[in-house]
Order: C-alpha cells, then sequence, then structure tokens
C-alpha cells in the first residue's frame, strides 16, 4: 500500500497510508497524541516505580521515544517491548521530525538506534531502559504474566476490526500482570464489549486532541 509523509497539527510528522485514508498516528497532533494516551493517561500511573510495557504497533517508534524521554526525567526504570508486524523503512524513519519536535537533539542517536538495531534481541537504551524489538504479528503474542502497562496503538477499527476482537483482548489481558493496564486511544462501544468479555475492568476518559474519549482498561 502506498505510503506518504504529512504533518499532524501540532507540527510533528506522521505516516498516511492512502488506500485505507489511514495514519499512524492522529492527524490532530501525532505528539499530542502520544503524550495524552500513553504518557498521561498511561505511564504517569507508574510513578516511580520500574515497570515493563508492550507497545502494539511500534511504527514510527514515536511511543517508544517519547517513552525514553520521560524515563530520564522520572529516573525510572522501563523494560519496553514494540510489537511490529510491518516496520517502515529507513527512508521514512529518516523523515520523522520527533527528534526536533521534542527539543531532543542529545537524544538523537537513541531514536535513530531504536530503529537500527537486531529485531527479536535485547539492548540496554540507558542502564534503566531495556528495549526490544518483536517483529510479530499481533495474534502470534503470547506473552503471560509479564507486562505492567500496554499500548495499544494499532490501526483503527474500521479498517482492521480484526486487531480489536476478543480474540486479541484476550492475549492482551493474559499479557499483563495484575492490576496492569492498557490505554489506547479508541472509545467505540465493540471495542468496550471485548474487553469487557475478557475480563477487563473499562474505563472512558476525556481523549486527546480531536477525540472526544479514550478507553483505559485495567485487570484486577
Amino acid at each position: 500500500m502506498k505510503r506518504e509523509i504529512i504533518q499532524t497539527l501540532d507540527g510533528s510528522t506522521t505516516i498516511h497510508i492512502k488506500e485505507w485514508d489511514e495514519c499512524y498516528h492522529s492527524r490532530f497532533g501525532a505528539i499530542q497524541e502520544a503524550q495524552h494516551v500513553f504518557i498521561k493517561n498511561g505511564l504517569s500511573f507508574f510513578e516511580n516505580k520500574a515497570i515493563s510495557i508492550l507497545e502494539i504497533g511500534f511504527g514510527t517508534g514515536l511511543n517508544a521515544f517519547i517513552t525514553f524521554l520521560e524515563s530520564q526525567k522520572r529516573h525510572q526504570k522501563i523494560d519496553y517491548v514494540g510489537v511490529e508486524a510491518y516496520p517502515i523503512s529507513v527512508e521514512e524513519v529518516g523523515l520523522m521530525n520527533y527528534v526536533s519536535a521534542l527539543n531532543a537533539e542529545k537524544e538523537e542517536a537513541i531514536f535513530k538506534k531504536m530503529h537500527e538495531c537486531i529485531w527479536e534481541k535485547s539492548i540496554v537504551l540507558r542502564d534503566d531502559f531495556l528495549f526490544t524489538k518483536r517483529k510479530q504479528f499481533f495474534e502470534e503474542i503470547n506473552d503471560f504474566d509479564a507486562f505492567d502497562l500496554i499500548y495499544f496503538d494499532a490501526f483503527g477499527y474500521d479498517v482492521q476490526p480484526e486487531l480489536w476482537s476478543t480474540a486479541i483482548f484476550k492475549k492482551m489481558y493474559n499479557a499483563l500482570k495484575t492490576d496492569g493496564m492498557l490505554v489506547t486511544y479508541a472509545a467505540r462501544g465493540v471495542v468496550k464489549r471485548s474487553m469487557q468479555v475478557v475480563g477487563f475492568t473499562v474505563e472512558k476518559l476525556e481523549g486527546p486532541p480531536g477525540k472526544r474519549e479514550m478507553f483505559r482498561a485495567k485487570k484486577k
């Protein structure tokens, strides 16, 4: 499918898939969405705690990079695993403006390393940040009791409803530790029902810019 780089309303870039008219991040602001959904409503609930994070849809690396930057500010130890079935190209990585948009020029090498490192192998980006990329279809995930937090950032329900199914959320539920959380930009009734069927307690929250609501799900 044909992909193009576009600028979102907060000035940060994302990838647009023309055939689906679907973007990797919100058109209203890629960085704003990541900070609101995954940091404010996810990572911030684990202050002063060493945690493990599973990202469903590593994509451009934006969520991982922002989480790395936050870990340095918070002095928080994080074990981060990003899952992606269709990695973006080296050329596309070079067109992402996240380093400059986040005023993170000192950490540019980290962003590049996230994309250039070997798949399936854990690397130490800093003493307090372990990073792993897994080239894997979401249907193949079989982790159990392994993560404190899941960033669920799959493509939208309209274009890939199978990624928002009960079967997928059962895998997410199994992958989380007790009291673990899953956060996502989504807020559709069908998604909520799929989460609840597998045992999640689902909370509806204010969404990021351009979106009224989002979900946070907890495993008890």
